[in-house]
C-alpha cells in the first residue's frame, strides 16, 4: 500500500506542477491534494490493476482522477454551505486557508483535471474502454453517485430513518467512488473477464460501506489530532450514522461482515489480489 501511496503521490505532483494563469488557484489545487491523504481509493486502483495482472502504468491516470475527485469533494464538503469544518487532514480546510470562493474555484478544477487525465489517450487501452472508464467515474461522482448521495445527506439531517435508507445514502456518497475505483483497475486490463468484473464489484461495494461504517465509529471515538478533523462532527451536525442508529458494538460486528463478505468476493484471485485484501483490512482497522 505504501508503494502505491508513493507513487500517486508523485505522478500528483507533477499533474498539479501546472502554468496555469492563477498562482493563488495553483497554490490552492496544491494545498488541496497534498499532505495527509490516506490514498485508499487510488491504491484501490492498483490493487484491482494487480488482481487482474495488468501493469500499474495503465492505471496511472485513473488512480490521479479518482483522488482528484475525492479531494474535491472534501475542499467542497467543509465549506459554510456544507458541513462547515474548520480542519481537514490536520490542518486548516482550504476555504479558511485560503477563502471560500477559492474553494469552489479549486473543486471546480480539480474536477475537470481529474476528466482530463482519466480521457488522455493510453496506447495500451482502446477509445471504447477509456470511454467506459469516463463513463463509470463520471456516474459515480455526479447525481447518481457520491453528489446525489450528499445531498440525501442533507435532506436527511436531523430526521430519523431506518437503516435501509441510510445504506442506500452511504453506497452512493461514499461507496461509489470506492466501487469505481476498483472497477476502473480493473478496466485497465482490456481482456478483463466478466466474472472478473462482477467479482470485483462485490468487492468494491462491500468495502465502501465497510468504509462509511468505520468512518462513522471513527467520528465517536477517534480524538481531533488523530483523526485530522473535528472529531463529533456528525452528532453536531444531526446526521444520521450507523452508530447513532446501530450503537457502537453492532457498527463495528457490521463493518467486519462486510470485511469478510468482500475478502470472500476474492476467492477468485490468486496471490495478485493480497493489496486488495490487506486494502479490506485497513480500511476497518485504520484509526482516521
Amino acid at each position: 500500500m505504501l508503494q502505491c501511496q508513493q507513487r500517486v503521490n508523485k505522478l500528483l505532483d507533477t499533474h498539479l506542477d501546472q502554468d496555469i494563469p492563477s498562482q493563488t488557484l495553483r497554490d490552492a489545487m496544491i494545498y488541496a491534494c497534498v499532505g495527509g491523504a490516506k490514498r485508499i481509493r487510488p491504491a484501490l486502483v492498483y490493487g484491482s490493476a494487480q488482481a487482474v495482472d495488468t501493469e500499474l502504468d495503465r492505471a496511472d491516470h485513473a488512480a490521479c482522477a479518482v483522488e482528484l475527485i475525492h479531494s474535491y469533494s472534501l475542499v467542497h464538503d467543509d465549506l459554510p454551505v456544507m458541513d462547515d469544518d474548520d480542519l481537514r487532514r490536520g490542518k486548516p480546510s482550504l476555504h479558511k486557508a485560503f477563502d471560500e470562493a477559492t474553494a469552489i474555484l479549486v473543486g471546480d478544477a480539480l474536477q475537470s483535471l481529474a476528466f482530463q487525465l482519466l480521457a488522455k489517450p493510453i496506447p495500451a487501452l482502446s477509445e471504447e474502454i477509456q470511454l467506459r472508464m469516463v463513463q463509470l467515474l463520471a456516474e459515480a461522482a455526479g447525481p447518481k453517485g457520491m453528489v446525489g448521495g450528499q445531498a440525501l445527506d442533507f435532506e436527511l439531517t436531523g430526521q430519523s430513518i431506518d437503516l435501509d435508507t441510510l445504506e442506500t445514502m452511504h453506497k452512493s456518497k461514499t461507496g461509489a467512488i470506492i466501487r469505481a475505483s476498483v472497477q476502473l483497475g480493473a478496466l485497465c486490463k482490456p481482456s478483463v473477464s466478466a466474472e472478473q468484473l462482477s467479482a470485483l464489484d462485490k468487492y468494491g461495494e462491500c468495502i465502501g460501506l465497510a468504509f462509511q461504517i468505520q468512518d462513522d465509529i471513527l467520528d465517536v471515538t477517534a480524538e481531533t489530532k488523530i483523526l485530522g478533523k473535528p472529531k463529533g462532527s456528525d452528532e453536531r451536525l444531526e446526521k444520521p450514522t450507523y452508530v447513532s442508529l446501530l450503537g457502537l458494538d453492532a457498527s463495528h460486528i457490521r463493518a467486519n461482515e462486510l470485511k469478510e463478505q468482500a475478502l470472500d468476493s476474492l476467492t477468485l484471485f490468486l496471490d495478485n489480489a493480497n493489496l486488495l485484501r490487506e486494502l479490506a483490512a485497513h480500511i476497518i482497522d485504520r484509526p482516521h
